[in-house]
């Protein structure tokens, strides 16, 4: 089995040819195709995370849609001081499809 330890967007993602995966936002259009950066490579019983094997390797994926996250609340309260706070925040996503590992 063929994957790959990816850098997208913040966050690592374990990924293999044909996940969709959802991510901070990325600059692009859907149908752009966007290259990731590897931590770690695994093909069968080989495991490559040297920096210098990995820069050879190319991970792309296609931007298939944006979106946006489920909404936050965050709510402030201080007891006996009538202080009340109410905020709300939806992160922007893109959900990508990974279409190779080379």
């Amino acid at each position: 089995m063929v994957y790959a330890i990816v850098r997208a967007g913040g966050h690592q993602e374990k990924v293999s040819v044909g996940d969709i995966i959802t991510v901070n936002r990325m600059k692009g259009e859907a149908g752009d195709s966007v290259d990731l950066d590897l931590v770690l490579h695994v093909d069968g019983d080989t495991v490559t995370h040297d920096a210098e094997a990995l820069a050879d390797m190319t991970v792309t994926a296609e931007i298939v849609s944006e979106l946006r996250g489920p909404k936050i609340v965050i709510q402030k309260y201080k007891n006996k001081t009538g202080y009340k706070k109410r905020q709300g925040h939806r992160q922007d996503l893109t959900r990508l499809k990974i279409t190779g590992i080379k």
